[in-house]
């Protein structure tokens, strides 16, 4: 039997719903990690805390002001990685960085100092030689020989326009692994005592940074030869974030194979204007794109032609991220790219690093610790008790009010729930989504608004009837007039949420994304799920039924209605 006029509209949009949900399934076992749990938050899984001493170089207290500036630097890092659920906040002196589950390296890596500084290569020898002479280093500011472990001979010129594009042999850029070697303190505390019980921390740390750069940084050639030789590229770095851009540098490749003596810095960090990361397609490495602003251009643009055919080194907090040849100059423009050993993981928070600036202060780790999920599992349980309990309660009474329209309810809500859920699951595997109790409270609240879109769309079919139409007759115009009410109601809702987010901080974020994304769900499942299930109800002699509609009622008030008119008009 052919379908009535008009039934096929409702099944085409519950087919498109239907293709909806298989997308997203689909994506959630068949991409990825086709893990089909979301990502919980700290308050869910636990997570771990990490207490963060400011180091200043004298050893003095740091200011509020600097902790603000930090802490926002650090919470721009958290939304730029995706790192949802995390929090910032400032105890003390100190900053008190929390990240879901039990890798501390990712808070550490949020408070890397990231001072960039790019300087001339005036010498380099690899670490496996050092304790013996290397060559003699010219003085600072002299055009340097080609150094040991250079590359033999630069790219062809063609083959890209900036130093991006280095040689054969250029110093490999930060491995992936370990993580802590491009972190600004290091990942455990030195089991080496104090050379003088007496200091304290501060003090020692104070010592260890002017010791540091009295060799280091010196402008002697005799003791930068020497420095070179000592310098033991395993050890943690005093200087981590608190080097001298005016002077020269003695310092070590990111993997820990080359020590290179470095002229004074030419280019700051902060005349970034962007950093993107991506992949090179033509050489199969992923880089970290940089993009000057106007004064940066100029000094590249020098830097490029005074140096072509010898090597400067992008000098991330005393570490020598990449150290190519330049293969021609002067370069215009103001961009160039960072390459090496990256992954795309860590060529993005490199990039994601840089873009937001260097912190004003340097950071060690003094403690970390793990945060239990008890807490936070008992109220979810309550929570999610309490939930399942409110949505038994609407159930029931739909069921009682509504009859067997409740059931449409019902299977609205059982569709949007699993909307919901994969959409939650998506979301912690594309941009860190993760789900913490003030997340729940904005799904539950949401999914609660879809069941009073129900109701508005219900009360405008009764509305229909009691003028005196037919079930089938009030459905499609108690829908025309519900939609109305639903779209402006669920606009207001997402406003809200949308100021929310944009004004909150912390987990009621997380409140204020839920909710909206759930009122954007109930405006699609009310147009593609609850509004056909009706309309195709309504065109059937069974739910036409008082008794199973649960209109009887109205349709009694529609009958009175029509005798009095008739009475009115005889009289």
């Amino acid at each position: 039997m052919p379908p009535s006029q008009g039934s096929a509209h409702p099944l085409r949009l519950l087919g498109v719903y239907a293709a909806l949900l298989a997308v997203i399934y689909a994506l959630v076992f068949f991409t990825g990690d086709k893990s089909s749990t979301p990502r919980l938050g700290i308050d869910l899984q636990g997570g771990t805390r990490v207490t963060l001493t400011a180091r200043t170089p004298d050893g003095g207290k740091p200011n509020q002001d600097s902790l603000k500036k930090a802490q926002e630097i650090i919470e721009n890092r958290v939304n730029g990685l995706g790192v949802a659920g995390s929090e910032v906040v400032i105890d003390g002196d100190n900053l008190v960085i929390t990240v879901p589950g039990d890798d501390g390296a990712q808070a550490r890596a949020l408070a890397t100092t990231a001072k960039l500084y790019i300087r001339p290569v005036l010498n380099a020898v690899p670490a496996a030689q050092r304790g013996q002479a290397p060559p003699a280093a010219p003085a600072p500011g002299e055009a340097p020989p080609p150094a040991a472990g250079e590359a033999p001979a630069p790219a062809p010129a063609d083959s890209a326009p900036s130093v991006g594009a280095p040689a054969s042999g250029e110093v490999p850029a930060p491995q992936p692994e370990p993580a802590p070697q491009q972190r600004v303190f290091p990942a455990q505390a030195p089991t080496q005592p104090p050379a003088d019980p007496n200091l304290t921390p501060q003090e020692l740390a104070v010592k260890e940074i002017q010791d540091a750069k009295a060799v280091r940084q010196s402008s002697d050639p005799n003791i930068a030869q020497a420095a070179m030789a000592a310098l033991d590229c395993s050890k943690p770095d005093p200087l981590q974030g608190n080097d001298d851009p005016n002077l020269p540098l003695v310092a070590c490749s990111t993997d820990g194979q080359e020590i290179l003596l470095l002229d004074k810095s030419r280019i700051d960090g902060q005349e970034i204007k962007s950093a993107t990361s991506g992949m090179n397609t033509q050489q199969a490495r992923h880089e970290v794109y940089l993009e000057f602003k106007s004064a940066g251009s100029d000094a590249w643009s020098q830097l490029t032609g005074e140096y072509v055919n010898k090597r400067v080194a992008f000098v991330l907090d005393t570490k020598v991220v990449s150290a190519p040849v330049v293969q021609q100059g002067p370069q215009q423009g103001g961009r160039t790219q960072i390459s090496g050993n990256f992954t795309a993981a860590s060529a993005k928070e490199l990039a994601n690093t840089l873009k937001y600036g260097s912190l004003p202060l340097s950071f060690q780790t003094s403690e970390a610790e793990t945060v239990s999920a008890t807490l936070g599992l008992s109220s979810l349980k309550a929570g999610l008790l309490a939930g399942a309990i409110g949505l038994a309660v609407v159930l029931l009474y739909c069921l009682a009010y509504y009859r067997m329209l409740g059931f449409v309810t019902g299977l609205s809500l059982v569709a949007s729930g699993l909307a919901v859920y994969g959409i939650m699951v998506l979301l912690g595997r594309w941009i860190g989504f993760t789900l913490d109790l003030a997340g729940i409270a904005g799904l539950i609240i949401g999914i609660g608004m879809t069941a009073d879109s129900f109701v508005v769309f219900f009360e405008r079919i009764k509305d229909e009837m009691r003028e005196g139409r037919s079930f089938r007759s009030a459905a499609p115009r108690g829908w025309q007039r519900a939609r109305r009410t639903i779209l402006s109601g669920n606009a207001v809702s997402f406003i809200a949420a949308a100021v929310l987010y944009i004004l909150a901080v912390g987990q009621v974020k997380g409140f204020a994304f839920t909710l909206g994304l759930t009122t954007i769900l109930d405006v699609v499942v009310v147009f593609l799920m609850t509004s056909p299930l009706v309309l195709l109800a309504s065109r059937t002699n069974f739910w036409a039924k008082p008794s199973v509609n649960g209109l009887g009622a109205v349709q009694q008030i529609a009958r009175e209605r029509k005798a009095a008119q008739a009475a009115l008009g005889k009289a």
